[in-house]
C-alpha cells in the first residue's frame, strides 16, 4: 500500500507574471468523471493566480461529490479551489495519475474527509493520506496504456452522442424558423406552481417506498426527459409529482447548472425541497416539447441567474421565460422525432456504461 502524498505532490505556484495569454480553468470547466480537461477560458478578468503544467491532475476540492478531476493538457492558471496534482518523478508514471484521482474511491475518501456544511472543502493534508495499493512502473505503464485506449473510446461515445443531440437541436431550430409561432410566458402556460419537499441525501434508500429526486440529481443523473426514477426514500410524501411537471433546480454552485429543466413523466415521486416544480396543462401542450424549448432559451435562463458563492434561480423569475408554442399536433411531431434519437442515444449510453463498467473493474483489481 502506498499513500497518494509519497507518490503525487500538491502545486502550489503562484504566477508573477501578465496572465493575458494563459488559459484559464474555472470549476465550471471541470465536467463531472471526465479524465481530460476540454473547456477552459482566455479572459484573464479574474483574481485566478495559482499555476498549474500539462500532466497536472486538476481535483475540484468544492464538493468532491461532483466528482471533478481532469488532467491538463497545458500550462495554464486555475482556481483557488481546485487542488493542482502533480505526480513525482520515478515514484509513479504520470499517465496513470489521472485514473488514481479520477476514480470512485477516491472520491468517496475525500467527501469523508471534506468540511462545511454550504460549500463542503477537502484539503491536501487530508488527500495525501490516501491509500491504494499500486503495481510496478512497468506494470503501471501498461495498465495506464490499456485505460488510455478506453478513455478514447470513450470519448467517442461521447461525440456520438453530442452529434445525436446536435441533430435533434437542428430540428427544433429548424421547426422554429419554418413558421412563426405565438410566444407565451411559463405562467401563461402553467396551471400551477410549486416548491418540492426538502429531504436529507441521507434518506436515500435502496429499499425505500416511495419513488424520489434530489435537486442534486438534476444535475447528475436526468435530463430533458425523465421517464424512470432511480431512487427511493421511506420519508413521508407530503407534495408530490403529477405526469408532465416541469422540474427546475432552484440552486448550483454555476450560473449554466442553473440554466435548465426537466420534464417528469410519473406521478407521485418525491420531489426535493431546491426543485422548482412547473405543472402546465399536458392535455393542452407536450411536456417535452415544453422541456426543450424552454432548455432552449439558455440566455433568458442565465440572465435571471442571482447570487455569488452559490448560485440561485427563483420561481418568480422563471415565470417569465418566453418560448415559442407551436400546436400540439406539430409539438407532438418533434417530440416523436427527439425520442427516435433518444433510442439511438440509449443505445450508445449502453455501450458507454460497459466500457465505463470495464475500467472501474481494472482500476479496482490493480489500484484498490
Amino acid at each position: 500500500m502506498v499513500k497518494l502524498g509519497e507518490v503525487a505532490k500538491e502545486r502550489r505556484e503562484s504566477i508573477k507574471t501578465d496572465k493575458a495569454n494563459m488559459p484559464i480553468v474555472g470549476l465550471e470547466h471541470l465536467i463531472p468523471q471526465q479524465v481530460q480537461l476540454t473547456e477552459w477560458s482566455n479572459d484573464a478578468d479574474n483574481t485566478f493566480t495559482k499555476l498549474f503544467h500539462k500532466g497536472d491532475v486538476l481535483f475540484g476540492r468544492r464538493r468532491a461529490y461532483l466528482k471533478k478531476a481532469s488532467l491538463a493538457p497545458f500550462d495554464g492558471i486555475c482556481s483557488g479551489d481546485i487542488t493542482v496534482i502533480a505526480p513525482i518523478e520515478d515514484k509513479i508514471a504520470p499517465e496513470l495519475l489521472p485514473f488514481i484521482i479520477q476514480n470512485d474511491a477516491f472520491f468517496d475518501y475525500a467527501v469523508e474527509k471534506s468540511a462545511g456544511s454550504l460549500s463542503p472543502r477537502v484539503k491536501w493534508e487530508h488527500l495525501k493520506n490516501y491509500e491504494f495499493e499500486l503495481p510496478g512502473l512497468e506494470e503501471q505503464r501498461k495498465l495506464a496504456k490499456i485505460l488510455w485506449a478506453a478513455e478514447e473510446t470513450k470519448q467517442t461515445y461521447k461525440k456520438l452522442l453530442q452529434k445525436t443531440d446536435d441533430l435533434v437541436k437542428a430540428k427544433f431550430e429548424e421547426m422554429l424558423n419554418s413558421n412563426s409561432y405565438d410566444v407565451i410566458k411559463l405562467d401563461d402556460i402553467a396551471l400551477s406552481w410549486h416548491k418540492g419537499q426538502p429531504f436529507k441525501k441521507t434518506e436515500i434508500s435502496s429499499d425505500g417506498y416511495n419513488l424520489c429526486i434530489h435537486y442534486g440529481e438534476l444535475f447528475t443523473n436526468y435530463g430533458i426527459n425523465i421517464n424512470k426514477v432511480f431512487s427511493h426514500t421511506n420519508s413521508s410524501i407530503k407534495f408530490s409529482s403529477k405526469k408532465g411537471d416541469i422540474l427546475f433546480p432552484a440552486s448550483d454552485v454555476t450560473p449554466n447548472g442553473l440554466a435548465r429543466c426537466s420534464a417528469l413523466m410519473l406521478d407521485n415521486v418525491l420531489l426535493g425541497g431546491d426543485i422548482i416544480v412547473m405543472r402546465p396543462e399536458i392535455n393542452v401542450n407536450n411536456p417535452i416539447y415544453l422541456s426543450y424549448a424552454i432548455n432552449h432559451q439558455k440566455e433568458q435562463l442565465l440572465s435571471r441567474v442571482t447570487g455569488s458563492l452559490v448560485r440561485h434561480m427563483s420561481m418568480q423569475s422563471l415565470k417569465t421565460i418566453t418560448i415559442s408554442v407551436p400546436k400540439l399536433a406539430i409539438q407532438n411531431e418533434f417530440v416523436n422525432f427527439a425520442q427516435q434519437a433518444e433510442q439511438s442515444k440509449q443505445q450508445l449510453q449502453k455501450s458507454l456504461d460497459s466500457l465505463n463498467a470495464t475500467m472501474r473493474a481494472l482500476i479496482n483489481e490493480n489500484l484498490k
